[in-house]
């Protein structure tokens, strides 16, 4: 590696250029914790009504026949699901532990997971019986076998409590300008798709062809059409500013007339319209109200 003085003008420069290989995997293996924890997740979902599903609709193969089938992938997000009263619920950990992340994974942080997964549990006393007779019997061990290796770590990370949150091919992997997966896009803005309005366009085209994601800077039916920039890819024009603003404490924003803020409103403004800013449509506030939040 040679080096400049790295004044203003001075230059880095390497004379064997970094490469990146593609190899293929090793062959994975479905360990027979995920293979439970996948059936028992399933079970679950099928027994679930339709509004109580934590990501959206139930997903459907296409290619399983004339009415299509259920295909879930079961991503490993700290997935820790209870029985309620009369439903299941499920609730995310502080921490999922994706499957290839355990080979770093410290068995004493893993532990607290085990801990903190095992208090919200026991606050939910039908959800241990319940697993059993769905044939998950191991369970309360899982919960209560502290970890200490990586056949621990290794149990943990595919059992029910982190492995199993159930997401559409598209919001697990997928990449824009089709779908965001959470393996692509940053949760705390992925997130919002699952509480956004549905006339809300969150995920945008920017002027340079990448895309992004913006939000508004006001309620909904506040008349206010400028949109905030939540997030950009590192190869577009606009990572700079975004970076930037988020260094200052300030927003990016864009304002009412452009291209990006007419996207993420398209839905909510009537088609002859120049500008998001002014009232809802017809249609748009029958959906959400005209002052709602």
């Amino acid at each position: 590696m040679t080096h400049t003085e790295l004044q203003p003008g001075g230059v880095e420069s390497e004379n064997h250029p970094w490469k990146i290989r593609l190899v293929k995997h090793p062959k994975r293996f479905e360990s027979s914790h995920f293979v439970a924890a996948k059936k028992a997740a399933h079970a679950i979902l099928h027994a679930m009504e339709d509004p109580d599903l934590p990501y959206g609709p139930r997903p459907v193969d296409p290619g399983a026949g004339p009415n299509g089938s259920e295909h879930w992938e079961m991503h490993h997000g700290g997935s820790l699901w209870v029985r309620g009263r009369d439903h299941w619920l499920m609730y995310r950990a502080r921490v999922g532990i994706e499957w290839s992340m355990q080979f770093c994974a410290d068995p004493e942080k893993v532990d607290r997971l085990r801990q903190e997964a095992a208090e919200l549990i026991d606050a939910f006393p039908l959800t241990l019986p319940a697993l059993t007779e769905l044939g998950y019997g191991h369970a309360e061990e899982l919960l209560r076998t502290p970890i200490k290796d990586a056949d621990g770590v290794e149990a943990w990370t595919d059992g029910l409590f982190n492995s199993c949150v159930p997401l559409s091919r598209g919001n697990h992997q997928g990449i824009l300008p089709k779908v965001p997966g959470e393996h692509h896009y940053p949760w705390p803005v992925k997130g919002a798709d699952f509480v956004r309005f549905d006339d809300f366009q969150l995920w945008v085209t920017l002027p340079d062809g990448t895309h992004g994601a913006v939000t508004p800077v006001d309620r909904r039916g506040s008349g206010d059409g400028h949109v905030r920039l939540a997030f950009v890819p590192e190869g577009s024009e606009a990572s700079a500013t975004i970076a930037e603003a988020q260094n200052r404490g300030l927003m990016a924003v864009l304002p009412a007339n452009s291209d990006v803020a007419m996207q993420a409103f398209a839905r909510q403004i009537s088609p002859d319209r120049h500008t998001a800013s002014g009232p809802l449509s017809a249609a748009a506030a029958r959906h959400g109200g005209p002052n709602s939040g």
